[in-house]
């Protein structure tokens, strides 16, 4: 009777496996038919950008988008989230896909004939709108990944969640937003997801590549607000009174040692930035306060820890030394992206076999911060990133993320519909055969 089954078993994954290239070959068919509609969607995106929490057209255009494939739609999730479940044609498991959707408040320089012109107010400014960061491209990559997989919704052993995220750069003042909030209103429930995938754009590596990381793939982001008090007095006298400047210069110099000479930067990188000091009013006044604000990068807790307790102690050490004292805050931001090791070891032959495994690439952790972490902190999940350098550009000339003359090449596009296409329906047969197994071992 055992080898019957076992008969039965191994003719079910030939079957499957068998199927589960027929279907490849027509995500890749499907891909070639659809990317010039996924350029179109981007390039809608990148001309008409909202920022964090006001992607209301976006959504509009996104769920609109969805429901007329026939997927159950979920709108204002988080604000303006979009949530699309597509019910499979046999039982598996839920997969959750993920594409952020909100722009930056940049001024485009690129000279596009999709060139963002938008202009708005941002924290009582009013400044630019760009897709500074290729959340325009993860969007329309999204859509695109819906339709081909509500095309062959009855072949699919599983449901697939596609999760539309607002405010991934984040929530302006006095708002909540993004991943976390999407999660606190249940977006990884009813029906629970059993695993999240989400690529990022990657201006800097070339196009038609993919590049990875097991374990921490980008650092965790902390704010911190130091205020340095001194005593006001007269520019000409400086000796009767405590001068906050000069003490917050040494601060600065202080803090950079805290990584240079107290991190051991053999296990794990870390970042230290002040991005912004603000202090006096005028040439011949030494003012009473000092405020600065700067951000804290970093790959593994104990660092993060070791690392906010040397800010803390370098700051007041140094005030006290010139007299003056030292308020030292951090907030924590964003936690680790971490790609589990063993989801990631699963699912590397996927992306190349999407991509070509010439074209996979592991590379060293980026101490940039993503809060699609927040999602892996509640199920396992896969963080990528897919090239959208243009192939005769030298990767030293490309224009950072988040500048005004940011570009991705939309070549690149169809590979990230195929890799995620190809991630949901391998890990549905993968999670089948382990099912399977595990029957028989019963």
């Amino acid at each position: 009777m055992k080898r019957i089954i076992l008969s039965l078993l191994f003719v079910g994954i030939c079957t499957s496996v068998y199927a589960g290239e027929d279907l490849k070959k027509r995500i890749d068919s499907s891909a070639d038919r659809i990317e010039s509609k996924v350029i179109e969607w981007r390039r809608h995106f990148h001309r008409f950008p909202e920022l964090s929490n006001r992607e209301f057209k976006t959504a509009e255009k996104v769920a609109g988008h969805l429901t007329a494939l026939g997927l159950d739609v979920k709108t204002g999730v988080a604000h303006t989230g979009v949530v699309g479940l597509l019910k499979g044609g046999r039982p598996g498991p839920v997969v959750a896909l993920r594409a952020d959707m909100d722009a930056l408040p940049v001024t485009e320089r690129v000279d596009l004939p999709f060139a963002s012109k938008v202009r708005t107010e941002y924290n009582g400014q009013i400044v630019g709108v760009m897709h500074a960061c290729g959340h325009d491209t993860h969007t329309a990559i999204l859509m695109g990944v819906a339709e081909i997989l509500a095309s062959m919704k009855e072949n699919l052993a599983g449901t697939v969640k596609f999760i539309f995220q607002p405010a991934e750069e984040g929530a302006p003042r006095g708002e909540e937003g993004g991943a976390r909030l999407m999660i606190k209103e249940g977006v990884l429930e009813d029906p629970k997801v059993d695993v999240i995938f989400g690529l990022h754009i990657w201006a800097l590596t070339e196009t038609g590549t993919i590049a990875y990381r097991p374990g921490s793939a980008m650092a965790a982001s902390d704010s911190f607000r130091i205020t340095v008090k001194g005593k006001q007095t007269h520019g000409s006298t400086p000796w009767t009174g405590v001068d906050p400047i000069t003490a917050s210069a040494q601060i600065i110099i202080g803090l950079q040692t805290i990584i240079s000479r107290q991190t051991e930067l053999t296990e794990d990188a870390a970042v230290i930035t002040i991005g912004s000091i603000h202090g006096g009013v005028r040439s011949n006044i030494i003012p009473e306060q000092v405020e600065m604000v700067g951000t804290v990068r970093t790959l593994n807790t104990e660092m993060q820890k070791k690392i906010h307790r040397k800010i803390r102690l370098t700051a007041t050490k140094i005030a006290e030394s010139a007299g003056a004292i030292a308020d030292v805050r951090i907030g924590k931001g964003l936690p680790v992206t971490y790609n589990e090791p063993e989801l990631t070891a699963m699912m590397l032959p996927t992306l190349q076999e999407a991509a070509g495994a010439e074209n996979v690439n592991m590379v060293n952790a980026i101490t940039g911060a993503e809060d699609f972490s927040f999602y892996q902190q509640q199920v396992p999940g896969f963080y990528f990133f897919l090239g959208g350098l243009p192939k005769d550009v030298p990767p030293e000339e490309a224009a950072p993320h988040h500048s005004p003359d940011f570009y991705v090449d939309e070549s690149g596009l169809k590979l990230g519909v195929r890799a995620l296409a190809y991630l949901t329906l391998d890990y549905m047969e993968r999670a089948g055969r382990t099912e399977r197994k595990s029957n028989l071992n019963e």
